[in-house]
């Protein structure tokens, strides 16, 4: 990821966080001209070393999960918020149009989770982070248990470790305070949803 050095973040936990709360993500892996993608969602999880571990699942009919070797890294992107910048809202001039974004990029070795019961607790987890109503979401009744366990075999579950982290908050920075100050305004003016969170995530910077 190209990161000009005023917008880059230096601050794992604000990086952590940003994974946290934009968990659906983008997994690339392969290598030169046989890149393949998937948008999955993925847990963060603090470690208590380094930069935590990612854990997610992918269909076992996606091929994507045979890149998973021993000598491959993979990278998960995440995207914050992001918005489009109109130069109509600086006072200094000249201007252009750009748009406004935060992202991680993390990298790590993929491990295939074999063992069922993990697999289990891990789509457990991921149905309790998600769902504002888990419990009738993955009930606990034997029906859904038996339906649960015949669905295992047919998603391959992972993790990564994570080795390192690109972060980067492209947020004015380059721009004059009065120019930040007032694309945070329109941004909170503006009639779309993820401007006015972007608004908000700007006041609130502190990467």
């Amino acid at each position: 990821m190209y990161v000009p050095d005023h917008f880059t973040v230096e601050n794992p936990v604000w990086a952590h966080e940003i994974m946290r709360t934009h968990s659906f993500a983008t997994l690339v892996s392969g290598a030169t001209t046989k890149l393949t993608a998937s948008h999955l969602p993925l847990l963060w999880t603090d470690s208590n070393q380094g930069n935590g571990v990612i854990q997610g699942h992918m269909a076992r009919a996606n091929p994507q999960w045979q890149d998973f070797t021993e000598d491959a890294e993979v990278m998960a992107i995440f995207t914050g918020h992001h918005a489009y910048i109109s130069p109509n809202w600086y006072i200094s001039r000249p201007a252009v149009p750009t748009w406004n974004y935060a992202a991680v990029h993390a990298y790590g070795v993929p491990r295939v989770i074999n063992d069922q019961d993990t697999v289990r607790t891990l789509l457990k987890r991921m149905v309790t982070t998600f769902d504002a109503d888990p419990d009738q979401a993955w009930p606990d009744d034997e029906t859904q248990e038996e339906f649960v366990q015949a669905m295992i075999p047919n998603v391959v579950a992972f993790e990564i470790p994570i080795a390192r982290l690109q972060a980067k908050a492209k947020l004015s920075q380059n721009r004059p305070a009065n120019d930040r100050a007032r694309v945070v305004t329109a941004l909170q003016d503006s009639n779309q949803t993820e401007a006015q969170a972007l608004a908000n995530f700007m006041h609130n910077q502190k990467a």
